[in-house]
């Protein structure tokens, strides 16, 4: 078993989702920041915690529905392929970009190694 296989990265990931759609539902100082400057309408906003929320269901689903958290983990590598997409539209700085970036590579790389089978 290795990190992108293990059931802990999974839950740890699941974790840092449900934080973070707490901070995007009650639109915290630096996520305000990141969706105005990469310019995402207010009215769409409501649907990043929502989102989120669905993450950490679908990633702590690991143990018992597998095929859900890795099919999380694509939904995921599509979001961040969209969050860097709209950093690089905006010609945002590659430092405020990195984050999505390294996002997108780990579930993408987890999305191809997929969870590791429980016995």
């Amino acid at each position: 078993m290795s990190v992108l296989t293990s059931p802990k990265t999974y839950a740890a990931l699941a974790a840092f989702h449900a934080v973070d759609a707490v901070a995007c539902g009650m639109q915290v100082a630096p996520v305000k920041k990141t969706l105005d400057d990469v310019g995402v309408p207010e009215n769409i906003r409501p649907v990043f915690p929502v989102v989120k929320v669905a993450a950490a269901v679908g990633l702590a689903s690991v143990g018992r529905f597998p095929a859900l958290a890795r099919l999380t983990t694509a939904m995921l590598t599509l979001y961040f392929v969209l969050a860097v997409g709209a950093h690089v539209r905006v010609r945002d700085k590659v430092v405020n970009g990195l984050p999505a970036a390294v996002f997108l590579a780990l579930f993408a790389a987890m999305t191809v190694k997929g969870p590791a089978r429980t016995r």
